[in-house]
């Protein structure tokens, strides 16, 4: 084994360096010669052994697991960290662990990983020990940056209810906020980004390559260099195959105003299904993305109310021969919803024994429906309360198409009673399209390549309050969306219905949220171009 991962020096490979060097840029050639398949298994089995080795030492375990999250290798070890969190919880659950002799670090970081994993651990119980008599947190954490950033990041996994959180937060970021300008230049760039992209809210998929610069020289930065330069083979061929099939498809043909961006499509399967094993999951799940975003365009842009009227109508049907009376140019955009959505469930049948197609076929009505109510609210110049608004847009987002294809994807359903479960139990896919509709309105609510009628909730918001300004409507759906993430953390905790892969899926989504509608004032989406380019 490598001298660095002795147990001696654990703890030095496990938390993030302070270098001054810039992230090394990766050679991708090396990674397909014939020596770097078993390198790649070496280096898997020096840190299965590692997890191994500091299985029974509480804080170093978390430290690895930790690391093993944020460099997005953690699939790898799957029942190795199970195990370590469940003997973990198992601890705590029995007060076997006494929160007095730990560090704020020690005891944030245990707090949000456990509760990432759906553990429940009470808030109050675990950080009341931080405070003084007078219910302000100690003093002297203000100088612990390590803490203070664990600490902010642990305070991202609040549920409602949970006010100790709240301060946290506050008290976290203000005093991260007031310390960088005294920190060295990697040290504020470590707080910034915890501050602005923290683990719970943020695509680990995208800030992978800043991680493994703060793990450099550990094998475990070197596996994550590795994974990496194969998970960018693997999206550059699903890629390929993605531009292959929307060229195929024929849409951005007939539909010259419509929106044409596989490449920013793929990002949502890429994203909430990381595990690399679920490559065909991904090539499937992009076919309803894609089609949730023309027929979005058809009904901002496209057709006339009657046109659209005879769209739903013919969805709902569901019959192919009413799909006749429709325009050339809405007809081939319902033909390709009826086919993929039957290729689709013919293929989850192969796959799993259970044929989705009727959860599927009502997700799209559901969808349909939506951007009518819409259109006809334009059509007759209807300004909706914001109430009123938003029940309906939660559903235009699209968000439970999108999640109903991934449950039943994921193989979730193999018989009619474990299928009704994502029809009984609304609530993450509720949370997701709150998030995602909230987010959109406030960037504006434009797309770069897109002039069309979409309303806005931050539009209705200040036309109800009069005298609200700009600034303090955005900030009222600022905290819309923070409680919103509230909710789905709470959905997300054990016991859940849900299997852990589609909740990580769900939430992986959500993470994604932010980086797609961060408009700026161009309309156009910087930080999504810049991932897309480290990415591909």
């Amino acid at each position: 084994m490598n001298n660095s991962f002795t147990k001696l020096n654990i703890q030095h490979t496990l938390i993030p360096t302070k270098r001054d060097s810039q992230p090394r840029k990766i050679n991708f050639k090396i990674f397909f010669n014939m020596e770097q398949p078993i390198k790649y298994s070496e280096h898997l089995q020096e840190v299965r052994n590692l997890l191994k080795h500091v299985q029974d030492e509480p804080l170093k375990s978390m430290d690895m697991v930790n690391a093993l999250q944020k460099l997005c290798i953690n699939h790898h070890f799957k029942e190795e960290i199970d195990s370590i969190l469940k003997t973990h919880y198992t601890k705590i659950f029995n007060g076997h662990v006494s929160n007095h002799d730990q560090s704020l670090y020690e005891v944030s970081i245990n707090f949000r990983i456990l509760r990432q994993q759906g553990y429940y651990i009470p808030a109050d119980d675990v950080f009341a020990g931080f405070k003084q008599k007078n219910g302000i947190f100690l003093e002297e954490m203000t100088e612990d940056v390590k803490g203070l950033m664990t600490l902010y990041e642990a305070s991202q996994l609040s549920i409602e209810g949970e006010h100790i959180l709240e301060e946290a937060a506050d008290f976290s970021s203000h005093a991260l906020k007031e310390m960088i300008p005294f920190l060295d230049q990697d040290e504020a760039i470590m707080v910034k980004n915890t501050l602005e992209h923290s683990y719970q809210k943020t695509s680990s998929t995208f800030m992978v390559k800043k991680f493994i610069k703060h793990y450099s020289g550990t094998t475990m930065s070197q596996l994550a260099e590795m994974e990496l330069a194969k998970l960018q083979a693997l999206h550059r061929t699903e890629v390929t195959q993605i531009f292959r099939w929307w060229k195929e498809l024929g849409l951005a043909e007939e539909l010259k105003h419509a929106r044409s961006q596989p490449l920013n499509w793929y990002l949502w399967p890429m994203a909430s299904l990381a595990d690399p094993s679920l490559s065909e999951q991904r090539l499937e799940l992009i076919k309803p993305i894609a089609l949730i975003f023309i027929i979005d365009d058809i009904f901002d842009v496209y057709g006339n109310l009657d046109d659209l009227v005879l769209f739903t109508e013919a969805v709902i049907r569901w019959d192919v021969n009413s799909f006749e009376r429709l325009p050339y140019h809405l007809r081939i955009c319902i033909e390709a919803v009826y086919n993929i959505t039957h290729e689709i469930s013919d293929k989850i049948y192969k796959k799993y024994g259970f044929n989705p197609i009727e959860y599927i076929k009502r997700t799209w009505i559901n969808l349909c429906e939506a951007f009518l109510v819409e259109a006809k609210w334009f059509a007759a110049g209807h300004l909706p309360n914001v109430d009123e608004y938003l029940r309906n847009g939660i559903v235009s987002s699209g968000a439970e198409v999108v999640t109903v294809h991934m449950f039943f994807l994921l193989g979730c359903a193999t018989n009619e009673d474990s299928a009704t479960i994502i029809k009984d139990n609304p609530g993450i896919t509720f949370c997701l399209a709150k998030i995602l509709r909230l987010w959109d309105d406030l960037g504006s609510a434009k797309d770069e390549n897109q002039d069309g009628h979409d309303g806005s909730y931050v539009t209705y918001y200040m036309r109800e309050n009069e005298g609200c300004s700009l600034e303090n409507a955005q900030g009222h759906v600022m905290s819309m969306i923070s409680n919103t993430w509230k909710q789905l953390n709470k959905e997300c905790l054990s016991p859940n219905k849900f299997s852990a892969p589609f909740i990580q899926a769900c939430l992986n989504l959500a993470r994604m949220v932010p980086m797609m509608y961060n408009y700026d004032e161009n309309h156009s989406l910087p930080l999504l171009k810049y991932y897309i380019n480290s990415m591909f």
